[in-house]
């Protein structure tokens, strides 16, 4: 089988040849140790080095996306991966000062507006934060600036995103291309004050999924019609110790939404992911069942989420990961061997899985130990 023809075989609920690959990241320290060169992948990292280059002008702009392009390419096919991904993080914005070799300034409108972007390179990641200490939020502010965007929303016209575009004509007769087009969550990592809006302001909740509804609505089918059919969405809401809203809130809000979103995917032959860490066994029936999803990843086996109690208890669901990144980032070879039979297997017995990492390859992780998991993935699989 090609990777393409092994990847639409696991959504179809058939046996492919040999279980697929898909390792879903990878910060930039180890892809360059894998390439040989800096590699331009990974997370902050790349929207720090698009604010450099736009500083640096359109020729060095136009360079970045094009090492871009051409190092997510390479890092997939080191990998032997069956899904490419062809894009990492951006931040195409220009700066309009440069504060120091890691710092800069987006002067928009009044200060209150102004953003300033902060690189810290020991770790790849990128803070992209109000200039101003932010002010309280108060539920009137969220009120007012839902209804802007509502407003707004109804002259926004998507296209399909350029690099998963160039990677459909160029290598989309062989591989599967994954695409992002579907998410759909709740923006606790921004602003606490939207924990306080599910328990005293759930419309406002609401409010704020549908306008992400509505954006996929309007997404998906522009997506379908340009040849793409794996749509990686999702949204972070849930640490090792469960989600970090009540299972309720998950049902009243999330639920139907998520459902509308799996709709509009089906309604045009594309197949919906959802991706979060954590622990999402307290939602797991909804999350899983209820909504449609075709397919989870991010799966965090150390919040105790495993490939064969999933299989078990939601036998449609395509699997894709289960690898931990930390145990490639801190475990012995011994420990990542382990895992990757154990998803191996999983994957053999049960067919709707692909195997890969996690989340992402982290900085700092022994490129030995990276090393091992390849391996290890393309003698078991």
């Amino acid at each position: 089988m090609t990777p393409k023809e092994r990847v639409a075989a696991v959504f179809a609920g058939e046996k492919p040849d040999r279980v697929p690959v898909h390792h879903i990241g990878i910060s930039s320290h180890v892809a360059s140790k894998l390439l040989g060169h800096e590699a331009y992948v990974g997370g902050g990292i790349q929207q720090w080095r698009e604010a450099t280059a736009l500083w640096n002008g359109p020729d060095a702009h136009a360079e970045y996306l094009e090492r871009s392009y051409q190092d997510a390419i390479a890092v997939s096919q080191v990998f032997g991966n069956d899904v490419v991904r062809a894009s990492y993080w951006r931040h195409d914005t220009k700066p309009t000062r440069k504060l120091d070799e890691n710092t800069y300034l987006f002067e928009y409108g009044d200060e209150s507006q102004w953003q300033i972007l902060r690189f810290d390179p020991p770790t790849e990641q990128c803070e992209i934060a109000a200039y101003l200490p932010e002010r309280e939020l108060s539920f009137e502010y969220l009120d007012r600036a839902l209804r802007d965007e509502e407003q707004s929303i109804a002259d926004w016209r998507p296209s399909p995103p350029k690099f998963e575009t160039r990677a459909l004509r160029e290598l989309g007769d062989e591989y599967a291309i994954r695409c992002g087009g579907a998410s759909l969550g709740i923006s606790l990592e921004r602003h606490s004050i939207w924990f306080e809006a599910i328990l005293l302001r759930p419309d406002l909740v609401a409010r704020s999924l549908d306008l992400q509804v509505e954006y996929a609505c309007r997404r998906v089918p522009v997506l379908a019609a340009a040849g793409f059919r794996y749509l990686f969405g999702g949204g972070d809401f849930a640490s090792n110790e469960g989600p970090m809203y009540s299972p309720k809130a998950f049902h009243e809000l999330m639920l139907p939404r998520l459902k509308q979103i799996t709709d509009i995917c089906h309604e045009h032959r594309c197949f919906s992911l959802f991706a979060s860490d954590g622990d999402l066994w307290p939602v797991a029936d909804d999350l899983f069942g209820a909504s449609g999803v075709d397919g989870y990843y991010e799966i965090d086996r150390r919040a105790g989420m495993h490939l064969r109690e999933l299989h078990a208890r939601f036998p449609r669901l395509l699997t894709i990961g289960n690898i931990s990144s930390h145990t490639v980032h801190l475990g012995t070879k011994e420990d990542i061997r382990r895992e990757v039979e154990e998803a191996i297997a999983a994957g053999k017995e049960h067919g709707r899985t692909i195997v890969g990492i996690s989340n992402a390859i982290v900085p700092g992780t022994p490129i030995d130990n990276v090393v091992a998991m390849m391996e290890a993935v393309q003698e078991l699989r």
